[in-house]
């Protein structure tokens, strides 16, 4: 599957953020954990979700979708095996894990996949699930995690904020005899929905958003209803695509405060902006300046925007350094944005921009999620046509992509080969 773009094309307009992707597949194990129906709102049609449905009800959660609302309940026993097939291609089926062996004692999940882009082992996840009492370990493919007298509560360290160890170390704490502490626990506003869907299901977590979370265990979780937070990559994907095109872009239905390392960057870049409730306006006249940007946990610039944001400095004045702070191998995008043009060096975990004037179409290929909204960013802005190869990573992270596009303006389609082009 191929995404063709021409590219050169002024953009502006505006796009409606859907709901955000790493929230939904943290807050769909969620209700691995609760007795009666979760209707879960705002949820993408995007295909890392339909995986995690389709493992779901592999483990025996009946699934029921209309549009962005998903009603799930558990009915009948649950199966503690995670489908390998489907499994050991998603990173987030190890968030399968904390709730499993919460609810059944014992748990069993593929190892995860996902983006190549570096080492994201899932050591903290075990260690985290090991400090409330469970033993963990690897074979046949498969993380096991067991716990036949359940779990029980107690303080948990992280040595990093890892998102994920966090999340699942949040999920099988609420189902734990006693009181959880998690230090050092990552703060991203995904962790903040998960606590929140969580408390509406009926558990006790207080301090998401800070790096110290308590939870109280409780007996059981009921059933309920929860609206997934606006996508904050999304957004500043759309924002960055929108700028590279000339603007104005407006992008609706955010969460603004979400997004500030981002706005922050792009008013130091010369990017004026106007914020008004749920949207954000913004315009950029002539080239952008060169900046400085580092990856970091949040509240720092996040490393799923680092290669969209490498992509809108190729066009800056002056010579721009980001530096990739979480994952050691995140500059896969950088040797294809060279073919669009770009004056990119590389040396470890730092990339040297030397801003251009104009970037100039290309064949290029999209080997993970973001390297891939990178790619169509700098295409929006090239000369000429550019196509795009592994657009399956794409439809892993962004919902209705090409209608999106079209209506800032883009020439955009996807062909399944060169010559079977349908213009959106």
């Amino acid at each position: 599957m191929q995404l063709v773009i021409e590219g050169g094309r002024p953009l502006s307009g505006e796009v409606t953020i859907s709901g955000a992707k790493n929230a939904a597949l943290t807050i769909l194990p969620a209700v691995v954990l609760t007795e009666g129906e979760s209707v879960l709102a705002n949820i993408p049609d995007i295909a890392d979700v339909r995986v995690m449905l389709r493992l779901l009800e592999g483990i025996g959660v009946a699934v029921e979708r209309e549009e962005d609302r998903i009603r799930l309940e558990v009915r009948g026993p649950l199966n503690p095996e995670v489908p390998y097939a489907d499994g050991k291609q998603l990173r987030a089926s190890s968030l399968l894990l904390g709730p499993l062996v919460a609810r059944l004692g014992e748990a069993r999940v593929p190892l995860p996949g996902g983006c190549k882009i570096g080492s994201r082992p899932i050591d903290l996840h075990l260690k985290a699930l090991e400090a409330l009492g469970a033993r963990c370990t690897v074979e046949h493919g498969y993380v096991i995690a067991e716990a036949p007298y359940g779990l029980h509560g107690g303080p948990i360290y992280l040595d990093f904020p890892s998102v994920g160890a966090t999340e699942n170390a949040i999920m099988a704490a609420v189902l734990a005899r006693g009181t959880t502490v998690i230090h050092n626990a990552a703060r991203e506003p995904e962790i903040v929905d998960l606590a929140t869907a969580l408390n509406r299901f009926g558990a006790k977590v207080v301090g998401a958003g800070t790096d110290v979370i308590r939870v109280r265990g409780v007996d059981g979780l009921s059933g309920g209803e929860h609206t997934i937070i606006p996508d904050r990559i999304e957004t500043g994907t759309y924002l960055l695509a929108g700028l590279m095109g000339g603007g104005p872009i407006t992008v609706r239905h955010v969460i603004p405060t979400h997004v500030e390392p981002l706005l922050a960057k792009l008013e130091e870049a010369g990017v004026r902006f106007i914020v008004e409730g749920d949207q954000i306006r913004a315009w950029l006249e002539g080239r952008p300046k060169a900046v400085q940007v580092k990856t970091l946990p949040y509240p720092g610039f996040p490393t799923d925007l680092q290669p969209q944001m490498t992509s809108f400095l190729l066009l800056a004045e002056g010579t721009s350094i980001v530096s990739e702070r979480i994952f050691e191998d995140r500059f896969g995008h950088v040797d294809e944005l060279k073919r669009l043009g770009g004056r990119i060096k590389t040396e470890g975990r730092t990339a040297v921009i030397e801003g251009v004037e104009r970037l100039t179409g290309a064949p290029v290929t999209a080997t993970d999620l973001r390297q891939g909204a990178s790619l169509v960013i700098a295409g929006l802005a090239a000369e000429g046509e550019t196509v795009i190869d592994g657009l399956e990573h794409l439809d892993r992270g962004y919902e209705r992509l090409e209608e999106k596009l079209a209506g800032l303006g883009a020439r955009v389609y996807r062909v399944e080969e060169v010559e079977e082009r349908v213009w959106v």
